[in-house]
């Protein structure tokens, strides 16, 4: 059953689509090699096209863990600093109420606080989770990827330097076969597409709870009456954004842009 729903659950933060396997994959209960055959196994032996399907998908996650570990292995140096030279050179900003408010999970943003709060509490977190909270570290906040890489290392269950570092490489574009520099999570959007009716916000931000559907993910957009009803008034009850991510956006494209003009010091 783990395949079945797995290539359209995988991504949906408000149902328990994931397979939950990393912790046993990192401390070697698990090798990824059991994991793989297991899989190619299930894509044989069903006939199922959906639990197929799902196999394949699962597979491919599965890839990407050995693919981190290749890269360590041939280009060690990854794990100090970008894969690619030419974005080494970014101006990143050391801003220290930022962070912590991003490790709090006092952003603003409905979908990212739910993420690093569930992060604190459980010691893990979805993918599409790590994703999103990441992107917002990294673009939206323009905080350095190796601060929320250790961050995420101090609190995972699942922490693994090498897969965590190929995430948050691949999270700032520094990686290779990386994220474009200028793919930017909308922390609006990427809570409206994987978190339909604002279910996982309403169980990690409890302060959201009674916020009505269309503003869970923008509850700063409430009028007065309806924050009062809610009994969540922006800025007292909830914080209000820390940054625009339109403007946040286009600092990002900028600082990236700029440092893509940069000669490399080395590779």
């Amino acid at each position: 059953m783990l395949y079945y729903w797995y290539a359209e659950s995988r991504d949906r933060l408000d149902v328990d689509g994931a397979s939950y396997l990393s912790p046993y994959l990192r401390f070697g209960m698990l090798s990824a090699r059991q994991a793989a055959v297991a899989a190619l196994a299930a894509t044989q032996i069903t006939s199922d096209a959906q639990a197929r399907t799902g196999a394949r998908t699962w597979l491919t996650e599965l890839i990407w863990r050995e693919f981190y570990q290749s890269i360590l292995y041939h280009f060690p140096h990854v794990l100090q600093q970008s894969f690619r030279a030419h974005l080494q050179a970014i101006h990143w900003d050391d801003d220290e109420a930022a962070f912590a408010a991003w490790c709090e999970g006092r952003t603003g943003y409905p979908v990212v606080d739910a993420g690093m709060r569930q992060l604190a509490h459980t010691g893990w977190l979805h993918n599409r989770a790590r994703m999103v909270v990441a992107s917002f570290l990294v673009k939206d906040l323009l905080i350095d990827w190796r601060q929320g890489e250790r961050h995420f290392m101090q609190h995972l269950v699942d922490g693994d330097p090498v897969a965590n570092n190929g995430g948050w490489q691949w999270t700032a574009g520094a990686g290779t076969d990386a994220a474009p520099y200028f793919r930017v999570f909308n922390p609006v959007l990427q809570g409206q597409k994987y978190d339909l009716r604002g279910a996982y916000v309403r169980r990690w931000v409890p302060q959201l709870a009674r916020v009505p559907e269309r503003f869970i993910h923008q509850p700063w957009k409430m009028p007065p009456d309806v924050q009062q009803a809610a009994g969540c008034v922006i800025g007292t009850d909830y914080p209000a954004p820390i940054v625009d991510h339109a403007w946040a956006r286009e600092r990002a494209l900028a600082t990236y842009a700029q440092a893509r003009t940069k000669k490399p010091g080395f590779f």
